[in-house]
């Protein structure tokens, strides 16, 4: 079988599989959300344009679902079991408030539930009601090499259903620091798997499949202002999730309760810290995204907003080893042991995990 021909297999193979996820909200909620600002300069734009609207005619013009809900979103997803999980970006249905409705690659819809979003991963899983369904196997992101190839599917640009772009795997265990909505807030991502096959708006939570058809990452993010820079969530780690949801029936993760910054060479010299490596506890000036959370096991064992960690359990930390990659690996109720470097002085903490609520 020539290259070629081993691309369309595997597209024909994993393509049944993969859905559009479109986000649905009622009319008075997406009215709340429209701040004074943004509705000045749509009143603007209104105005440049020589057609002035009003917020009543605004909202009427924006895209609906068939039920009515006006259309706040689009992402991707896939489907990895016949009686309807679906595993997508926790991004992508980040918002509690929304309806979720799935649309295959058959064009049969579908009201979706969130069944749980991962605390430390960008994943979450959905389900579908219905039995049958086109399951996609998934592979090993242990075994990834760079240079294999690599396929990406999804709705691109919320309009373009089964999208396939193709390239190669072009960087592993990469680190990336990304925005999780429009009020600044971001997550760490480290371990993700890099690829120049085109990863567009919409694409988000889609599969990256490697030439057997089999899911190997899940699409997440790009770089704005490059080229063929994209990258997967490695299909591993949402494997645990499926597990502890068949098992449990939620997902059951390790809590430390820590916000933070990873040092670089160039926060060193921003907030003139001592050191140019480690995590700097480090909350937002919002109400509920404090440093260290109330009553967390990190605050149990005396950790501090400003605390600078160094190692956790004898491991140095940094950009590329966060304490994320810890937890991934760490059990509920073992012991942590935190170097941290607090006034100049290193000190020991234990800190005792607890399961995530």
């Amino acid at each position: 079988m020539t290259h070629e021909e081993s691309m369309m297999k595997a597209i024909e193979t994993a393509l049944p599989a993969v859905v559009s996820i479109v986000i649905g909200k009622e009319k008075a909620s997406v009215e709340k959300e429209i701040s004074g600002e943004l509705w000045k300069e749509i009143e603007e734009t209104a105005k440049e344009e020589k057609s002035p609207i009003t917020r009543e005619e605004f909202l009427d013009h924006m895209p609906r679902l068939v039920d009515g809900k006006i259309r706040v979103g689009w992402g991707s997803g896939f489907i990895v079991s016949k009686e309807g999980h679906v595993l997508t970006n926790k991004h992508v249905v980040l918002d509690a408030d929304a309806e979720y409705m799935v649309t295959t690659a058959a064009d049969d819809s579908y009201a979706a539930r969130v069944l749980a979003r991962d605390p430390l991963n960008d994943v979450a899983i959905l389900k579908i009601d219905g039995d049958n369904f086109p399951a996609v196997e998934l592979g090993d992101s242990n075994r990834v090499r760079l240079g294999q190839a690599a396929i990406a599917l999804g709705n691109a640009l919320g309009e373009f259903q089964n999208t396939a772009s193709a390239g190669i795997i072009s960087g592993l265990s990469r680190f990336l620091t990304a925005a999780t909505d429009d009020n600044g807030h971001a997550e760490h991502l480290s371990g993700l798997i890099q690829t120049d096959a085109a990863i567009n708006p919409g694409n988000s939570g889609g599969p990256l499949v490697n030439l057997k058809g089999e899911v190997i990452g899940i699409n997440v993010a790009t770089v704005a202002g490059a080229e063929n820079i994209g990258f997967a969530i490695p299909i591993n780690r949402a494997k645990r999730d499926l597990e502890d949801i068949k098992k449990f029936g939620r997902i059951k993760k390790p809590f430390l309760g820590i916000r933070y910054v990873p040092i670089s060479q160039e926060l060193k010299r921003k907030l003139q810290l001592p050191i140019d490596y480690g995590l700097l506890v480090s909350g937002e000036k919002i109400p509920g995204y404090e440093g260290v959370l109330k009553n967390s096991p990190a605050a149990k064992a005396g950790v501090k907003e400003s605390d600078i960690i160094l190692a956790a359990d004898n491991a140095p930390l940094s950009e590329t080893r966060t304490l994320e990659d810890v937890l991934e690996s760490a059990a509920i109720g073992q012991e942590l042991r935190l170097e941290i470097l607090r006034g100049g002085e290193k000190k020991e903490f234990q800190v005792t995990l607890e399961e995530r609520k």
